[in-house]
């Protein structure tokens, strides 16, 4: 069994997604993400931009941030976000005990900013998803300009 799929169930466990949601996004994962890297983070998220585009399933690992979009009628899946950590500027994070949420912000490469809030089921777990966050972005350096 390799990194991912090691360190990938646990995850989604730990935050409480279900199997059968595991299940159905797991290919689109799969194909985003290189079988020695480790999952981080694995929760649901909503767009609050957006609160009707449908639900969300956001994936960190130490090189990637993968995100895919179930649609609420149909549940169709598509691959909303798959960027390498380097690819991505002014990544912020801002947590919220008041809501038991954190609200994650980054811009992608092609200039698009996304931002995503991640429910937590108990206010203890805001903290832990703070220390996950600093422990993935605090090291990284600034992406280099790409020249024209």
């Amino acid at each position: 069994m390799d990194v991912f799929s090691r360190t990938f169930l646990p995850a989604a466990a730990e935050a409480g997604v279900p199997i059968p949601t595991v299940s159905r996004h797991m290919p689109i994962f799969r194909r985003c993400v290189e079988p020695d890297d480790a999952t981080v983070l694995v929760t649901r998220c909503v767009n609050p931009d957006r609160p009707l585009a449908g639900d969300f399933l956001l994936l960190l690992t130490y090189r990637r941030l993968v995100i895919t979009q179930e649609t609420r009628v149909l549940h169709r899946l598509r691959l909303h976000l798959n960027a390498n950590l380097r690819h991505l500027s002014d990544v912020t994070w801002n947590p919220d005990l008041r809501q038991s949420a954190v609200e994650v912000a980054a811009t992608a490469v092609d200039g698009v900013r996304e931002r995503f809030r991640m429910r937590v089921t108990e206010p203890d777990r805001v903290w832990h998803f703070d220390a996950l966050l600093k422990h993935v972005f605090r090291d990284r350096r600034p992406s280099l300009p790409i020249a024209a």
